[in-house]
């Protein structure tokens, strides 16, 4: 590595710079919405008090799942990327597959469960003419 302050030649590290702002934009704050939204419901509600019990086991099973991924996910590619600018290499292919599933998983928590529940308030019903 040279130490002169010229422009960056290598692409790989133009991508791993990439790489690590995209993490950092997207996903991270995607695994922090997502854990703050880990267990809130919607307003549905079954009869059965233990089929809502089961339903909510199961969402929050799936929803912990995904953010283990992302946090898996992340991690490993701000791994190998800060990594790979610190000592100089270039990251293993299967680095860049991370991190398109990372930004799809991110996606995913913020779409779903990660959004904030703000939703605008129903106007009241009109009554029918009679």
């Amino acid at each position: 590595m040279s130490t002169s302050g010229g422009p960056i030649t290598s692409l790989s590290v133009v991508l791993e710079v990439l790489m690590v702002v995209g993490v950092l934009l997207l996903p991270l704050p995607a695994l922090i919405l997502g854990a703050r939204g880990l267990l809130r419901r919607t307003g549905r509600a079954s009869i059965d008090e233990r089929t809502d019990r089961v339903e909510l086991v199961l969402l929050v099973t799936g929803r912990l799942i995904s953010l283990l991924l992302l946090f898996a996910l992340s991690g490993i590619t701000l791994l190998a990327c800060v990594g790979g600018l610190v000592k100089g290499l270039t990251v293993p292919s299967l680095v860049y597959v991370f991190f398109v599933a990372d930004l799809l998983v991110a996606t995913l928590v913020l779409l779903t469960f990660g959004r904030s529940d703000r939703r605008r308030a129903r106007r009241p019903a009109s009554p029918a003419r009679q």
